[in-house]
């Protein structure tokens, strides 16, 4: 009751400003608020299956004071899906919470951040930079990119319409969707006036992937033509090191940065980046640091058969990143990293490791369920150390390092599908008599036929406006 009333309270000091003056770019009452919290700070990105609850918790252990939640689908959250209301939750020692969602309808959305406030998010942050086909078929994520114009009326009328909750809304883009068609600068312009809060830049196109290495000179440029706007750009893009984070932010003038494979590597990023300095952990402090994560994936998802089932479809593959580990330490990487981002290098390991490190360092799926097996069933640090120095010298190990067995995720580098966005029914068609299924497009030819589409559009908006 006493939150209904302070709300109302909010609701009506709203309404007086609105009435007593026009409205003005970025007036929002929580833009300071929010500028404030981004500032200087390490953001944790909206991660598809990474960004799940037990890992963000474990990265704000070392430090980490923004975190956003994973991609939720805001029309199944709407029909009360289970699964994209479960995303709304926040860890018990995260400070600055938010909630991204995936919508192009501004009612739609304006319904999606009441419920993200009402579960308590700080900020909701509006996704505009998925690549994936799943997102892209339906107007969503990077394909609102494509008109700048209509993205600009989508976040105004959801900053607007607001006002019960008077929660900030973020916006997180790309360069663009294609090669040829990067239109960061108009997009970033487009977002201040219509009132976002906050705008993160992806430093590439949705077409490049991980590709080519991130754009940090456009992400300035972008930066420089909104000095004095008042909305904080934060920068993403190949930063696997709190030296390459301090970097970027000061040569691009970027508020904050924001890190997703190099949190997914290491968790102990945030706590470099707030203490300046590298940390090296010991055999013994990595695998408690990996218990912990499956501790924590007991406590969400429930320390029985059914929990481990769940956890399953997180913990083994956290191993593809986690595997990835290896010191780079700025007196000896420092410099390689001026040249090209180190995530871009491909950084030979020594050959001569123990038994246990080759373990932690391999990289194929069956390993992968083998080390999270361990974890799960340890009963502390030391005994997962035991077990998974037993692991190291078994023949079940040998034999997958002998005939390469499981998938190699060496280069499993992005997610190419979404579970919570339903996909097309395939069976149907597949069953017809008599109709023979076209063959699947290849990657290249989506993006090619997504462009052909786009500058079709782009050509009849051109016509019926002159």
């Amino acid at each position: 009751m006493m939150l209904g009333n302070v709300l109302h309270v909010v609701a009506l000091a709203a309404m007086v400003s609105s009435l007593s003056s026009p409205v003005v770019v970025n007036n929002n009452n929580n833009h300071g608020s929010i500028s404030q919290n981004l500032s200087g700070k390490m953001i944790l990105a909206p991660l598809t299956k990474g960004g799940n609850l037990p890992f963000r918790r474990l990265c704000a252990d070392f430090g980490m004071e923004v975190s956003l939640s994973e991609m939720v689908y805001a029309r199944s959250l709407l029909k009360r899906d289970r699964i994209e209301q479960a995303r709304l939750r926040r860890a018990p020692n995260e400070q600055f919470f938010g909630v991204q969602i995936a919508t192009n309808e501004i009612e739609e959305g304006v319904q999606a951040m009441a419920l993200a406030a009402e579960a308590g998010a700080d900020f909701v942050d509006l996704n505009c930079g998925c690549p994936i086909y799943e997102a892209t078929r339906r107007g969503l994520g990077s394909s609102l990119l494509r008109s700048p114009t209509k993205l600009g009326k989508l976040v105004s009328g959801m900053v607007h319409s607001n006002n019960h909750h008077n929660i900030p809304l973020s916006v997180k883009i790309r360069l663009g969707c294609e090669a040829d068609s990067i239109n960061v600068q108009d997009v970033v312009q487009t977002l201040r006036e219509a009132g976002a809060a906050a705008v993160t830049i992806h430093g590439r196109t949705a077409q490049q992937g991980y590709s080519k290495a991130a754009d940090w000179d456009l992400v300035q440029a972008v930066v420089q033509d909104g000095i004095g706007s008042g909305v904080p750009i934060i920068g993403n893009g190949d930063i696997l090191t709190h030296y390459e984070a301090r970097r970027r932010m000061a040569e691009s003038g970027v508020d904050s940065v924001m890190v997703g494979r190099g949190a997914l590597t290491k968790p102990w990023i945030f706590q470099e980046f707030r203490d300046d300095a590298v940390w090296e952990p010991d055999m013994n402090e990595r695998i408690a640091v990996y218990r912990t994560l499956a501790c924590y994936m007991k406590d969400h998802f429930g320390d029985d058969d059914m929990g481990r089932k769940k956890s399953w479809n997180f913990l083994p593959w956290h191993f593809q990143f986690l595997s990835r580990y290896m010191p780079l330490p700025e007196n000896e990487y420092g410099s390689l990293s001026l040249d090209s981002p180190l995530i871009q290098n491909r950084i030979l390991r020594p050959s001569d490791v123990s038994p246990l490190e080759s373990l932690l360092s391999h990289r194929s799926e069956d390993t992968h369920m083998l080390i999270a097996a361990a974890l799960w069933e340890s009963e502390s640090n030391a005994d997962a150390v035991t077990k998974l120095n037993t692991l190291a010298e078994s023949h079940q190990f040998r034999d997958i390092q002998t005939n390469a067995s499981g998938k190699d995720t060496d280069d499993a580098e992005e997610t190419t599908e979404l579970a919570n966005i339903p996909k097309n029914s395939k069976g149907r068609w597949n069953q017809r008599r008599g109709r023979n299924p076209k063959p699947k497009r290849s990657p290249e030819e989506i993006v090619a036929v997504r462009a052909e589409r786009a500058a079709k559009k782009l050509a009849w908006e051109n016509s019926t406006n002159a």
